[in-house]
């Protein structure tokens, strides 16, 4: 745990006791802080309650003896209407701040030489899959490294800080919106779609939450963005003026002639190119990484071959491994262990992740492409599938996946958006099936009777609540499907 200092003997009121709220409160409680905790929900408070924390209701306490409001990022800050525990605060002159500026203070209360050193990833899609093949790199490389924040682990749960460590953190828009003073060393934005747009009044303001992940950042920080999309090139844009090193990252490039784009072998740099030109990749610094075809190239020199890292398929991993691969270089790590760390990388759950092999059918698991824009990855990434989705639909529906029906054998449909989908799909050949067991159960009959190897693919582009708790447990149900008509895991399949 990181304790939070600042807040000796004074009361911080914390609304939301999920994962967040109820570490944030044990934070501020290690850093001598007296917190106050309530929940809507019964079972947190109880639980609250069961620690020893002070309970209070809110709705009746005053204000005016806060030093802070400690939000939970699934309490609304501004839109659609701001939690009333937002206003009461503001009535007050009470700030609101969520844990990843509590992380932030807390760090940025440590002497200079004392610090640790901060990656934080944010983006539509691929941050949970960069945050994770980060982490990895940094991990190969020998570096002491904690990964969590909006994967995995709450950022206050990781350990105490240390100068030596190195912090690997996804954050969300929402925690975004609650930060003042966040400066991570190295900032990456993935990439932007329209996404949680109800939660931001619309795409400025989304744009603008993304955005916020630059904003503390100092003249030695390191900014990557995604700029394959308009938001992420004017975000780059409006970033060059600034002190910090900017580089851009794209997947989006022309290929002359489909051929690969080939160049400068790292060895060969001061050869071919120049003296400064080595001396700049020998300290990881790049203007633009370009990452399609397999290629993974920067500053016109060729880094990686990625068509032999197996956990890494289509050019949206390709983007992630630019991430990883700049961020590594970076902090330090050479060329060589950067490029192994992600050729060995194991891949994320959920995410373009096989669980089981039956005959010459691979069933993949991207139950984490909880919008079309996800969806589209993986969809892009095959030649031909048995696609199952469906679930709770986000705005646009699978509208703009249009261009890739052709490469759908056969589509099942699940959940609240199955009719839709079926009339957005058209002729493309698919049945409305209901429950995602009675999906695999057809998409593998199918896909066995096929000639050749063929993919069954999860790939909801839809939230998972009408029918799960959240994607994981949809991503667990689609493996225990799979293995239960026999199919070998991965690690056993020939």
């Amino acid at each position: 745990m990181i304790p939070v200092p600042g807040y000796e003997g004074r009361r911080v009121a914390v609304f939301g006791l999920g994962r967040s709220g109820i570490t944030a409160a044990r934070a501020l409680k290690a850093g001598g802080a007296v917190p106050v905790l309530w929940d809507d929900g019964v079972s947190g408070r109880l639980q609250a309650e069961a620690e020893g924390f002070t309970v209070e209701d809110l709705t009746a306490a005053d204000w005016s003896g806060f030093a802070a409001l400690v939000l939970s990022p699934g309490a609304p800050l501004t839109h659609p209407k701001p939690h009333w525990t937002v206003d009461r605060a503001k009535a007050a002159g009470v700030p609101v701040i969520g844990d990843v500026e509590l992380f932030a203070r807390a760090l940025s209360a440590l002497p200079q030489d004392k610090r640790p050193r901060v990656v934080a990833i944010t983006g539509t899609n691929g941050k949970s899959t960069t945050t994770a093949l980060i982490g990895w790199v940094l991990k190969q490389a020998g570096l002491t490294v904690h990964v969590g924040g909006n994967i995995g682990i709450g950022v206050l749960a990781l350990p105490e800080p240390t100068p030596d460590a190195v912090y690997v953190i996804e954050v969300s828009s929402y925690q975004l919106d609650l930060t003042t003073s966040f400066a991570p060393d190295v900032a990456i934005l993935t990439n932007i779609s329209p996404d949680h747009l109800d939660r931001h009044g619309g795409m400025e303001g989304y744009v603008a939450a993304k955005a916020r992940l630059f904003a503390g950042q100092t003249a030695g920080g390191l900014a990557l963005v995604g700029v394959d999309e308009e938001w992420g090139r004017r975000i780059a844009e409006s970033l060059r003026d600034r002190t910090g090193r900017v580089t851009t990252v794209m997947t989006n490039v022309v290929v002359v002639g489909g051929g690969r784009r080939g160049g400068v072998a790292p060895g060969t740099i001061a050869e071919k190119l120049s003296a400064a030109r080595a001396e700049r990749f020998a300290e990881g610094r790049f203007i633009s990484l370009e990452a399609t075809d397999g290629e993974l190239t920067g500053d016109s020199i060729a880094l990686a071959d990625l068509t032999v890292a197996r956990s890494l398929p289509g050019r949206h991993n390709a983007q992630n491994a630019a991430f990883a691969y700049a961020a590594a270089r970076a902090l330090g790590v050479s060329h060589d262990d950067a490029v192994a760390g992600l050729l060995s990388f194991p891949g994320l759950a959920h995410r373009m992740e096989t669980v089981g092999v039956l005959g010459d059918v691979r069933f993949v698991n991207d139950s984490k492409a909880t919008n079309a824009d996800a969806a589209r990855q993986a969809l892009a990434s095959y030649p031909s599938v048995y696609w199952i989705a469906g679930g709770v639909p986000k705005a646009g529906g699978i509208d703009d996946l249009a261009d890739l029906f052709p490469r759908i054998a056969r589509a099942y449909l699940i959940g609240q958006a199955a009719d839709d989908f079926a009339l957005t799909l058209g002729a493309t050949p698919h049945q409305v099936v209901g429950t995602l067991d009675k999906a695999v159960e057809a998409a593998a009959r199918d896909a066995a009777a096929a000639e050749g190897e063929q993919v069954v693919l999860l790939s909801p582009a839809c939230a998972s609540f009408d029918q799960f708790p959240d994607f994981e447990a949809r991503g667990e149900a689609f493996r225990a499907a799979v293995l239960s008509l026999g199919a070998r895991p991965p690690q056993v399949a020939k």
